[in-house]
């Protein structure tokens, strides 16, 4: 029992540069050759092989391992329903990364009116608050 307690839980990354298939494999609680299985399978998951031959991940590989553990045990996805939930959480974060950011449209010291949402008579006493303490600096 205290053992499925202990996998249950997720693991902390360690702040590494790199990690060898077992450690993924022990991070992620499944041998190393579901790993190179699921290397072949997840286009998103491919670690680096060093001149040895040997995997290194990086974390955003570990990561990916890991909510692939998760799409496959925990949600009960098929490999390409994994797949297909992988790829739409990529295009979902390029969409957000690219979506034009709010501007600003008040000014605490300009007559410019307050952005929707904010209350003027806060603002105004934000505003008084900053002038005073201004005024205390000079």
């Amino acid at each position: 029992m205290e053992e499925r307690a202990d996998e249950q839980q997720p693991k902390e990354i360690p702040n590494r540069l790199f990690f060898r298939i077992g450690d993924v494999a022990d991070l992620a609680g499944v041998e190393t050759y579901v790993l190179r299985y699921w290397e072949t399978e997840f286009p998103k998951l491919r670690p680096k092989k060093a001149s040895n031959g040997q995997r290194q991940y990086r974390r955003k590989d570990v990561e990916t391992a890991l909510e692939i553990k998760r799409l496959l045990y925990d949600e009960g996805y098929t490999i390409a329903g994994a797949r297909k939930a992988l790829k739409t959480q990529v295009q979902k974060k390029k969409r957000a990364a690219a979506a034009p950011r709010p501007k600003v449209q008040a000014s605490l010291f300009g007559d410019d009116p307050p952005a929707s949402g904010v209350d003027r008579e806060e603002l105004a006493a934000i505003k008084r608050e900053l002038r005073d303490i201004l005024s205390l600096l000079k």
